[in-house]
C-alpha cells in the first residue's frame, strides 16, 4: 500500500521555501502572496533550511519557490528526499531548476538542469496536455511574458511534458523542437509538478498563471486528479 504523508482533510498545508543563494528574483514577494491566495491551502512560508530538517510529513507539499543555489543541508536534503519517496507533494517554480546543483538526486527530483535563458520577453507556449489541472483552463497556444528557460537537457521520456515554449515566437530559445516548459511525474510514491515560468511579478497577478500554479500543487499535494505518468 503507497506510504502518503498524513494531511489534514480540511485545509492541506503547504511549505513554501524561497530561500536563495545565488541570484534572488524580486518578485518573491509576489509570488508568495500568489500562493497564499491560490485557495485551499494554508501557507507557511520560510527561508530557514531547519525548517526543512523538521518532519514534513504534516505538509501536503512542499515548494521550492524561485529557490537558488545550495539552499539545504544534508539533513535537510535526507528529510526531503525521504518525504517524497514516502508519498509527498514536490513543486518547483521558475529558479528551482538552478538549485543544489552539487545534488544529482534534486534533478531526477525537478526533472531537468537549468541551462540560460534570452531576455525577458513576449512568446507563447502550447499546452501538450489538456487533461491536467495546471493546464486544462489554458488556451491550445498561451501568449505569456517569461525568460522561457532553456535546460541542459529535454526531461521528455522522464516526465509527462504539460506546456512546451514555441521558439518561434521569441528570440534566442536554444532547445530547439522539443522544449518542455512545465511538466509533471511521480517519484517514489510522491508527485512532482515544475514550471520554468514565473520570472517576474507580473506573472503573479495573471489569473491564468495562477491558475496554472494552483492546479499543478493541488496535483502535487494529491487534492487534484489528473493521473500518473
Amino acid at each position: 500500500m503507497t506510504r502518503r504523508p498524513h494531511v489534514p482533510a480540511d485545509r492541506p498545508r503547504l511549505l513554501v521555501y524561497t530561500r536563495t543563494t545565488g541570484y534572488r528574483h524580486d518578485s518573491i514577494p509576489d509570488a508568495v502572496a500568489a500562493f497564499r491566495a491560490l485557495g485551499g491551502f494554508d501557507v507557511e512560508h520560510t527561508e530557514d533550511p531547519a525548517a526543512l530538517e523538521a518532519p514534513l510529513d504534516g505538509y501536503a507539499a512542499v515548494v521550492f519557490l524561485s529557490t537558488s543555489g545550495e539552499v539545504l543541508t544534508p539533513a535537510g536534503r535526507a528529510r526531503l528526499a525521504r518525504y517524497v519517496e514516502e508519498g509527498g507533494g514536490f513543486v518547483g517554480v521558475h529558479a528551482a531548476a538552478c538549485t543544489e546543483e552539487d545534488w544529482p538526486y534534486y534533478g531526477d527530483l525537478l526533472g531537468a538542469r537549468f541551462a540560460r535563458h534570452p531576455r525577458y520577453q513576449p512568446g507563447s507556449a502550447v499546452v501538450e496536455d489538456r487533461d491536467h489541472p495546471a493546464t486544462r483552463h489554458l488556451p491550445p497556444r498561451w501568449d505569456f511574458t517569461d525568460e522561457w528557460y532553456d535546460f541542459r537537457s529535454s526531461p521528455r521520456g522522464r516526465v509527462r511534458v504539460l506546456l512546451a515554449a514555441d521558439e518561434s515566437s521569441y528570440d534566442g530559445g536554444g532547445m530547439g523542437a522539443d522544449h518542455p516548459l512545465a511538466w509533471c511525474h511521480g517519484h517514489g510514491a510522491g508527485r512532482v509538478f515544475y514550471t520554468a515560468l514565473g520570472h517576474a511579478a507580473e506573472a503573479y497577478a495573471d489569473p491564468a498563471f495562477r491558475a496554472h500554479l494552483r492546479g499543478g500543487t493541488a496535483w502535487a499535494a494529491h487534492t487534484a486528479d489528473g493521473g500518473l505518468q
